[in-house]
C-alpha cells in the first residue's frame, strides 16, 4: 500500500483514478480548488483538501500527508481557452505544475506520476498513430504547456532522483465528464442531443481522435504505481475515430432524429491525431478493454441517470 496525493482528484479523470486506488487499497488524498471538479466525486474514503495547486500553502499538505507517489492530473484543459488566454493557461499549466514538484521533492515523495497530452503535444504529424519515438511540435499553448511540464519532469529526476511516469492522455470520455463543459466532445454531444438540440460538429466532423473510457485510464495510472518509471507512454488505443461516427454512434444509442451543424475547426485544434498503445502494453501490460460502443452506452446512462 502507498500513500498517494492526487492532484485535481475531484475532475472527471481525476475522480476515476481516485476510486481505483482506494479500490486497490492505498491511502489517497485529493487536492482541487474545484474550479471545474465536484465535491461530491471525490471517495469518502480519501482525504481532500480544497486548494489551488498554485497556491502557496501547498506546501504544508504535503507536509501533512507524506506522500510516496505523486500524481499530478490538476490542469487547465480547453485548447481553446489556452490560445486565448496564454498566460492563463501558462500560470496553472506550468507554474502550478512547477509548485506540485517542489512540494513532492521536499516531502520525499519517491514517484511523481504526470497526466500528460497525447491528443495536443504531437501537432499534425506525418504518420498515424503516432509513437512516443515522435518529437512533439504542439500546434497550442495548452500542449506546449504540458511538453514543458514533461521537460521539469526529467530535469527534477536528474537533480534530486524523483522517479516518474508520464502518461500521455489520449480523447479520454466516461462517466462524471461534464456535459456542459469547454472539452469532452462526446459527452458534449450527449448533453446536446438529450435536450434535443442540434449539436456542432467542428471540422465539419471530419477530425479524428483516439477515444478511450476512463476506466482504462485509471487503470493505467494503477499499474504507474508501481511499473514504469523513466517512462513516457502512450495511452492510445491506436485507431482514429471521426466527430462525425461518435455523433453517428450517439443518434443510434439516443435514437436522435436530428442532423448536426457543420461549421469549420477552431484556431488550436488539430485537425486527425491517435496515438499508439504499444510502448504502455509492454511496459505496464495495459490496454484498452472497453469498445467505443460499450464506453458510448456507459457515458449516456450516466448523463441521463445524472439528469433524472
Amino acid at each position: 500500500m502507498s500513500k498517494i496525493l492526487v492532484t485535481g482528484g475531484a475532475g472527471f479523470i481525476g475522480s476515476h483514478v481516485v476510486d481505483t486506488y482506494i479500490g486497490e487499497g492505498h491511502d489517497v488524498a485529493v487536492v482541487d480548488n474545484l474550479s471545474s471538479g465536484f465535491r461530491n466525486f471525490v471517495n469518502s474514503n480519501a482525504t481532500f483538501y480544497e486548494m489551488d495547486v498554485r497556491s502557496e500553502g501547498l506546501r504544508a499538505i504535503f507536509d501533512e500527508v507524506k506522500p510516496d507517489v505523486v500524481n499530478h492530473l490538476a490542469a487547465q484543459i480547453d485548447v481553446r481557452r489556452s490560445v486565448e488566454e496564454p498566460s492563463f493557461d501558462a500560470d496553472v499549466n506550468i507554474r502550478g505544475s512547477l509548485n506540485v514538484l517542489e512540494c513532492a521533492v521536499k516531502c520525499g515523495a519517491k514517484k511523481f506520476i504526470f497526466a500528460s497530452t497525447g491528443g495536443a503535444i504531437y501537432g499534425e504529424p506525418p504518420d498515424l498513430p503516432v509513437s512516443e519515438a515522435y518529437w512533439p511540435k504542439p500546434i497550442c499553448h495548452y500542449g506546449a504547456a504540458k511538453y514543458s511540464v514533461e521537460h521539469y519532469i526529467y530535469l527534477y529526476r536528474h537533480l534530486y532522483g524523483l522517479e516518474f511516469t508520464i502518461l500521455r492522455y489520449p480523447n479520454v470520455y466516461g462517466p462524471r465528464q461534464n456535459p456542459h463543459g469547454e472539452a469532452g466532445v462526446c459527452s458534449i454531444l450527449i448533453g446536446l442531443m438529450l435536450e434535443g438540440k442540434a449539436p456542432t460538429l467542428f471540422g465539419f466532423g471530419e477530425p479524428l481522435r483516439d477515444y478511450v473510457y476512463v476506466g482504462d485510464i485509471a487503470r493505467a495510472n494503477l499499474l504507474a504505481v508501481e511499473h514504469g518509471s523513466g517512462e513516457t507512454l502512450n495511452l492510445g488505443s491506436g485507431v482514429g475515430t471521426s466527430v462525425r461516427t461518435i455523433f453517428d454512434t450517439l443518434r443510434e444509442i439516443l435514437e436522435f432524429p436530428h442532423e448536426p451543424i457543420l461549421k469549420e475547426l477552431r484556431p488550436g485544434e488539430v485537425r486527425q491525431i491517435y496515438i499508439t498503445g504499444d510502448r504502455a502494453r509492454s511496459v505496464l501490460g495495459w490496454q484498452p478493454s472497453i469498445s467505443l460502443q460499450e464506453g458510448l452506452e456507459k457515458t449516456v446512462g450516466h448523463i441521463r441517470a445524472a439528469g433524472s
